[in-house]
């Protein structure tokens, strides 16, 4: 991982820690899973399960981001777990309901839809990046491979 690259995950990695953090004790709470459900035209009973699981799934990412800052040390495995958190949250961009969001904006105004945007929006431009870098790395390489071997 070179230098930029690194630096760029790790500053990834605290935003996306502290709007994961946000999102998941601030953002989502028992109201807005309510009005959630009212929306969605589902039982408000059942939101209090649903919120321990989805504050029990939100720690998880909150610690996979944050391990993101590891980038620094350029380690290999580290790359590859930002991967796979950054994928999963990225996959909350087609994965919530729009209602989830009708109910922060309807709660919260545009505030509300910030954190999401931030970690899941910002989770699919940092593996663009991430994609981006690996193909140029390994085009330069195989170049390199096939100029020393015609030569």
């Amino acid at each position: 991982m070179t230098r930029g690259i690194s630096l760029f995950v790790c500053w990834c990695s605290v935003v996306f820690t502290v709007g994961t953090a946000v999102q998941n004790f601030v953002i989502v709470d028992l109201a807005m899973l309510e009005h959630t459900m009212r929306l969605a035209g589902a039982p408000p009973s059942d939101a209090a399960g649903f919120l321990a699981g989805f504050r029990l799934v939100g720690c998880v990412f909150i610690v996979g981001n944050a391990l993101g800052v590891l980038a620094l040390t350029r380690r290999r495995w580290v790359l590859w777990l930002v991967v796979v958190v950054n994928a999963g949250q990225a996959a909350g961009v087609f994965a919530i309901r729009p209602v989830v969001f009708r109910a922060m904006y309807e709660l919260y105004g545009p505030a509300g839809l910030l954190p999401s945007v931030v970690t899941d929006g910002g989770a699919v431009v940092l593996l663009v990046v991430l994609a981006t870098w690996w193909v140029r790395g390994h085009r330069r390489i195989l170049a390199q491979r096939d100029a020393e071997s015609s030569a």
